[in-house]
């Protein structure tokens, strides 16, 4: 692979779409929805252009555009997930992937580098091999400084804005998961995941209000598995300070051709539910201040 700096490959590598006035106390986040696959990183890959893509939340910045309307910004990548992993830790990365030392501060055990979705992958999410050969350790570290940390620092501050406006803040982070990552359990289809790593990323008011709302529209929820919120969620999910992180996982049969990779009939509807829980969750009368923790 060229060492082309990562951020020349994407114009721009990620974008913020804000409202004309912030009125939600929310931010919207879709970090695996990026499909903008540079030509050096598929020459590279032993995958074409359409296998790489299987980590991909397809068309998921595109179903909750709407929320920009309502009030509410929304973030979105550009580079793909394949090619770089916002939800995982910065230095999550398997040294059997590159050519080089690794800095002994990179985290080489976690259970997201054992199967091979690292911060840089080393699969797409059905298993299949990225690369044809080693990367420079150089390579990672570049993904990481020009494109990893930019995006959590813009996050960050649009969190912390949110916060500092209306005492509180509540970030979304969205995906979405194949049909077939559900099919293991017997038992009517989850048609939506809820994730808040196991009640500790956001208040309870929160997630109760989105299952609700979700199932009003008559749709199938689930809290926590087989998702329960990755590194987004747990980093910035911290209810004491009033900070509130909720994954929400929509099944893409509702949406899109899964093997085909294009939108079907369902997603326009699946884009105004979408948008009606959140506007549900944006007015609702939540208790999302930070909360006071009794001296022992």
């Amino acid at each position: 692979m060229s060492r082309v700096p990562p951020a020349s490959l994407f114009t721009p590598p990620f974008r913020v779409d804000e409202p004309e006035r912030q009125t939600l106390p929310f931010v919207y986040n879709t970090g695996h929805s990026g499909a903008v696959y540079p030509a050096s990183f598929v020459a590279a890959s032993r995958l074409d252009a359409v296998a790489l893509r299987r980590s991909e939340d397809a068309f998921v910045d595109r179903l909750y555009a709407p929320v920009v309307g309502l009030g509410a910004p929304l973030m979105q990548a550009a580079f793909p997930r394949a090619y770089l992993d916002v939800n995982r830790e910065p230095y999550e990365l398997d040294p059997r992937m590159f050519d080089g030392r690794l800095p002994p501060f990179v985290n080489v055990r976690s259970m997201r580098v054992a199967g091979g979705l690292g911060t840089v992958p080393r699969v797409v999410a059905d298993g299949q091999e990225i690369y044809r050969t080693r990367l420079p350790v150089e390579e990672a570290l570049s993904r990481i400084e020009e494109l990893y940390k930019p995006y959590h620092r813009t996050l960050k501050d649009l969190v912390a804005r949110t916060a500092r406006t209306f005492g509180h803040a509540v970030l979304i982070d969205c995906h979405s998961m194949p049909s077939t990552s559900l099919a293991r359990d017997e038992g009517p289809t989850v048609d939506v995941v809820l994730g808040d790593r196991f009640g500790t990323s956001c208040a309870p008011d929160l997630i109760d209000c989105a299952e609700a709302a979700f199932r009003s529209h008559g749709l199938r929820v689930v809290r926590n598995k087989p998702y329960a919120g990755g590194f987004i969620t747990e980093h910035y999910g911290e209810p004491a300070l009033g900070r509130h992180a909720l994954q929400i996982e929509v099944n893409r049969a509702l949406y899109m051709d899964e093997r085909k990779l294009l939108p079907r009939p369902g997603f326009e509807a699946l884009s105004r539910i979408l948008t009606a829980v959140a506007e549900t969750l944006g007015h609702a009368s939540l208790d999302l201040g930070p909360r006071r923790i009794a001296a022992e």
